[in-house]
């Protein structure tokens, strides 16, 4: 089943050079713009930018800006943890004629994005529900870039957001 889906998605790559190069804007460089909108994010929804002593509201709000990426940031660790438990291989070097777009090393499971983002969504979504489902959003659309991509199968990706959103659910309150 994993490989079904995997080939699913996998068989839109190299279909056109526009289509391949849009698949890797989301699976390698979206992921910064998505870190950079989350920061703006809370700090716009908190007008830091817009209040007379901003020092004042950045460290009240400092909590909230710290839970959101320290929680994105220890659900990635684990990631890199159980990547080298698990030691499950890519699937460009597990499945004949699977070229992945982009050259991308290390074991594939849990993906390291797909953890990172959903605990980034999860920790907004506690927060703020319609922001959330934004990032929720986005964290789906680079786990399919990277499906697509071949760099990873369906499963790590899966894993990533479950192991993502369990990291972010038990942090939410620390």
């Amino acid at each position: 089943m994993n490989e079904t889906i995997f080939y699913f998605f996998y068989n839109l790559a190299h279909q056109s050079q526009i289509l391949d190069q849009i698949i890797v804007f989301f699976a390698v460089y979206f992921p910064y713009v998505v870190v950079f909108l989350a920061g703006i994010f809370l700090l716009m929804h908190h007008e830091i930018f817009k209040a007379e002593n901003t020092f004042q509201i950045l460290t009240q709000k400092k909590k909230e800006i710290l839970r959101v990426f320290l929680s994105s940031f220890f659900a990635y660790f684990i990631a890199v943890i159980l990547k080298i438990f698990f030691q499950t291989p890519r699937p460009f070097l597990e499945l004949l004629n699977v070229y992945a777009l982009f050259p991308e090393t290390g074991f594939a499971f849990p993906s390291g994005h797909a953890t990172f983002f959903a605990a980034l969504a999860t920790v907004l979504f506690f927060t703020h529900k319609k922001a959330g489902h934004w990032f929720m959003f986005f964290a789906l659309l680079i786990g399919l870039a990277r499906i697509i991509a071949g760099v990873h199968f369906p499963i790590d990706i899966l894993g990533g957001f479950v192991l993502g959103a369990l990291v972010a659910y038990f942090l939410r309150n620390v």
